[in-house]
């Protein structure tokens, strides 16, 4: 069917599947309003710009509007007009003359512009209630596009890394390439740069087996950064639940996004998303009409029960979706089995999970959400991992999640933080932290892989600025420097923000170490921030939201320190690849596994001696050590043999001072020094060669100088 030609034929069509779905003869078309009393399937010419024909749906199963078009063919762009009531009072916002997206469209065409006939209600108007806009929608909106699915995977297959072996990166698929010297400038910012030769190298290199990536999902830039002349970069503002982002595509094709998931996997690596189902980007009572909105609000969103003109917002962002209503549920599972099925990704992370849990507003770990889940064949297999909060009251839900996923651990964040930068009390919280954080998970059978842990993310300080600056300075965004949390536990270690003093940038240095050092030593699953191991800054700005540009851009200019952090990095993860010490399955216990004469990890003073309760209360201490037995791995490898390692010593010294420090004996051996934080960049960097053999300490010496703010990290063979 050419673009300015009619459809003539118009079939009765199924109910599902829900979109619009090509079976490589004609296109079936099925959307689900409860309340709408008619809708119209609106064709337009490829661009989108034209619109063509209005087809009035004549079949309705259960609530489902549906019809097949014989002669439609991938590429026909599209949209819905749903007639109903306009009664916001009873959760009713329908509007005709509003152009709608359909929420299951797999791809679109075109960019939303801004204007007021976007709006149900007469913008200006003192009750949008109580108005009614009657301007044409069209021109200015994105449309759905049929989507040929056919793509060639071959033997493409999931990498399925084991949890406890997983290293995650959170990156950004535009801001990671925009500046990379070796990405084809055609590429920077899109899949296509994402899955190049130079990038899937480095995260090869680096020792990342994860990639989480930020909303890919189709979203909108806010009217009040367009404003401005910024734009939303983070992508938290979701239109459409399967059409990937067009602004990260540098072909225009959704293949694009498959080829480069496919080349990730073949090097090993998983692809995970940053998902969010939580909200949409209509927002409040006063956003704009065009998806959801129109087609049923209130099946698809949570109304406030005393005044339905209102959302029950538990997100921060005007709206919430409705997933206690069975059709809004099935939107997210079938939006989630896309992805894996379709797209071949191996995993989520649930933005502001806790809002998917509430069921009459309060949140059910249990609930319908978390039910559909468990049982489903597709997605049980899959990776999930919970931003374990939300907005709402009871939110907060860290540890309480069900079996089955992890967690970001935010406790993880703010022990560490506060360790390292020389808050007094806290070491007993950074020992649970260190292990896997078995307070948290271990009540409910989780294993130590359930705790996601991060010192830093996109929403916060850069590692480089948490060093660098007490506070955020958020100016560029426009918003008087109100946004963004003001809670950073961080320390400038001396100056705010940029300096040429020597010392200060030594100790910025040392400090980065320390938290990464720290972050991939510990139990659990780590995830770093990309350009972290960089010393990528954001000029103290912990809200890069809508900074599509350098200051949000991880910056490639390689320098000294950049180059030797990178390689630190390198060898650490190496580390932690090779000694199963570092990556155990189950918790410790404190006490000899197997035939082991010494516990499976035990807590030292600097004297050598053990940790007594008194010691743990005490508010001054900042020096610890955690030995780890060898043979103290109550843990199996994939063919059932009983994993051994040598025994590892580490050493944290947040203290203003250096400490010597008195090293356990009671085996023959020798200890080695793997890692120390207080060695000079360039010698990191030296010392990173593997051929380089480690640096022998006798425990025969009075103590090892702990170096002040610094981690130490020794080991001695294990028994046979």
């Amino acid at each position: 069917m050419k673009t300015n030609e009619k459809i003539t034929a118009v079939w009765p069509g199924r109910s599902y599947p829900r979109g619009a779905n090509w079976d490589g003869e004609g296109v079936n078309f099925a959307l689900f309003s409860q309340h709408a009393t008619k809708v119209e399937l609106c064709l337009f010419d490829e661009t989108g710009r034209h619109e063509r024909q209005r087809i009035t749906l004549q079949e309705r199963t259960d609530d489902v509007w549906h019809c097949y078009l014989p002669e439609a063919r991938p590429g026909l762009a599209y949209g819905y007009r749903v007639h109903g009531p306009y009664k916001p009072e009873e959760g009713h916002r329908f509007n005709p003359h509003k152009l709608l997206v359909d929420p299951y469209a797999k791809d679109l065409v075109g960019q939303l512009r801004w204007g007021d006939a976007l709006y149900g209600y007469t913008v200006g108007s003192k009750r949008e209630d109580l108005s009614f806009d009657r301007r044409d929608s069209a021109a200015l909106m994105p449309k759905g596009r049929v989507l040929e699915t056919a793509f060639t995977w071959g033997d493409d297959r999931r990498p399925s890394v084991p949890w406890q072996d997983m290293v995650i990166y959170e990156m950004h698929v535009r801001g990671f390439t925009m500046t990379h010297p070796e990405v084809p400038p055609q590429l920077r910012g899109t899949y296509a740069g994402l899955g190049c030769a130079p990038v899937v190298d480095y995260l090869k290199r680096l020792g990342v087996t994860t990639v989480e990536l930020l909303p890919v999902h189709s979203f909108l830039n806010d009217r009040h950064l367009a404003e401005k002349g910024l734009r939303n970069y983070w992508g938290y503002n979701s239109l459409a639940f399967f059409a990937p982002e067009t602004r990260y595509s540098a072909s225009g094709k959704v293949k694009e996004f498959k080829t480069m998931v496919k080349t990730l996997h073949s090097a090993g690596i998983e692809v995970i998303l940053d998902v969010v189902y939580n909200h949409t980007c209509e927002g409040n009572q006063l956003g704009p009409t065009l998806s959801m909105r129109g087609v049923d609000n209130s099946a698809y969103y949570i109304v406030n029960g005393d005044n339905r003109r209102y959302y029950d917002d538990f997100t921060g962002c005007g709206n919430t979706v409705n997933l206690e209503h069975p059709r809004a549920l099935q939107l997210v599972m079938d939006s989630l089995r896309y992805w894996v099925e379709e797209m071949h990704v191996d995993g989520f992370r649930f933005d502001l999970a806790s809002a998917l849990a509430r069921e009459a507003g309060k949140v059910e770990n249990l609930g319908g959400f978390f039910d559909a889940i468990r049982q489903d064949p597709t997605l049980n297999r899959v990776k999930l991992i919970a931003e374990p909060w939300d907005l709402g009251h009871g939110g907060y839900q860290v540890g309480n999640f069900p079996l089955g996923w992890a967690e970001w651990n935010d406790r993880y964040r703010d022990g560490m933080r506060g360790y390292w930068k020389g808050d007094g009390g806290v070491i007993g919280e950074v020992a649970q932290r260190l292990t896997g954080s078995q307070d948290l998970y271990g009540w409910s059978g989780k294993r130590p892989h359930a705790s996601i842990n991060f010192v830093t993310a996109h929403d916060g300080f850069t590692l480089h600025d948490l060093v660098s600056y007490n506070d955020k300075h958020n100016e560029a965004n426009g918003e008087d420097n109100r946004d963004g949390s003001s809670h950073n536990i961080s320390w400038n270690c001396g100056v705010e923000g940029a300096t040429d003093d020597p010392a200060i940038l030594a100790l910025r240095e040392r400090q980065k170490r320390n938290l990464l050092a720290t972050l991939l030593l510990s139990q659990g699953v780590p995830m770093l921030l990309a350009g972290d191991e960089r010393g990528h800054t954001q000029g103290g700005n912990n809200n890069v939201y809508c900074q599509d540009n350098a200051l949000g851009w991880l910056d490639w200019t390689a320098t000294p320190e950049s180059e030797a952090l990178s390689a630190f990095v390198e060898r650490v993860i190496a580390l932690r690849r090779a000694h199963p010490s570092f990556r155990r399955r189950n918790f410790f216990q404190g006490r000899p596994i197997g035939n082991d004469t010494v516990k499976d990890v035990c807590w030292l003073k600097p004297d050598g001696t053990e940790m007594t309760p008194d010691d743990w209360n005490d508010g001054n201490a900042r020096c610890l050590a955690m030995l780890m037995s060898g043979n103290g791995i109550a843990d199996r490898g994939a063919r059932g043999e009983a994993l051994r390692d040598d025994d590892f010593l580490l050493l944290f010294n947040a203290h203003h001072d250096p400490i010597p420090f008195t090293l356990p004996h009671g085996k023959d051996g020798t200890w080695q020094l793997r890692l120390d934080t207080a060695v000079e960049p360039e010698a990191v960097a030296a010392e990173a060669d593997a051929a380089a053999p480690p640096r022998a300490i006798a425990w025969t010496d009075a103590a090892y100088p702990l170096q002040d703010r610094s981690l130490v990290l020794l080991s001695r063979a294990g028994a046979a």
